[in-house]
């Protein structure tokens, strides 16, 4: 993922039966602007509500045919922090960038709680442990701006030669894989249809198959923080 949204090539083709979808999504989405944790608990209430993002003909779109397994594996030579360290930021960079690009679509109206497939719903914790339940784009702006914060401490992610990670430093990774998780996974669940309308979906869902891939080979994210949305990635790497 080391090209920017804009670099990662020109749009797709479609099939009929796609260019109908991608068409009435348009229709249907002419205002969108194409680009303008700490610790978090999270809760599932029942909902029937059908899965808008599992269409075989849209997620089997990519912007690279590279194998995303050995594009994750620790090459040869380099010291495992550094190039987890160095992912973690192009990870959070593409994450922004997508953000940025569906935020007229992810409001306090139309997403009042972050949530996830199947309505499980994400709760902030703040500086003193209190759970807050708060809109989508709030949540989202507490998990960027937390790791920003994280990503530009020189304690953390030093960039002075010769200066070595903390002791911490794997958890305060976990923690911001989380952060990025849930931010990819409410995109996929409540803003995948504004994402086809806008032809970024190819970009998304090879960002989402890296980012899961990446986070699998070296063990990032917890299997019950994932479950919910375990579907959509066995589709997606099928």
């Amino acid at each position: 993922m080391g090209k920017s949204i804009l670099d990662m090539g020109g749009c797709q083709s479609y099939s009929s039966s796609d260019e109908e979808d991608v068409s009435t999504l348009k229709a249907n989405y002419t205002n969108i602007s194409l680009f303008k944790v700490k610790h978090n608990s999270q809760h599932i209430i029942p909902s029937a509500e059908v899965k808008p993002y599992l269409k075989d003909h849209f997620l089997s779109r990519r912007i690279t045919d590279l194998d995303l397994l050995t594009l994750s594996a620790l090459p040869h030579g380099i010291d495992q922090q550094e190039w987890i360290a160095t992912n973690t930021v192009s990870f959070f960079q593409h994450t922004t960038l997508f953000f940025s690009a569906l935020s007229e679509c992810c409001s306090t109206t139309t997403c009042p709680a972050a949530k996830c497939a199947g309505n499980l719903m994400y709760e902030w914790t703040d500086d003193q442990g209190k759970k807050l339940k708060c809109s989508a784009p709030i949540y989202i702006d507490y998990a960027l701006s937390y790791i920003q914060e994280i990503l530009t401490d020189e304690r953390v992610f030093p960039t002075k030669a010769g200066s070595s990670f903390p002791s911490g430093f794997m958890f305060l990774i976990q923690k911001i894989f989380v952060m990025l998780f849930r931010t990819l996974a409410h995109l996929f669940s409540s803003h995948y249809k504004e994402a086809i309308a806008v032809e970024l979906h190819p970009h998304l869902n090879t960002l989402f198959t890296h980012f899961i891939t990446f986070s699998h080979t070296f063990r990032l994210l917890e299997p019950s923080e994932t479950a919910q949305i375990d579907e959509l990635f066995t589709v997606l790497t099928h």
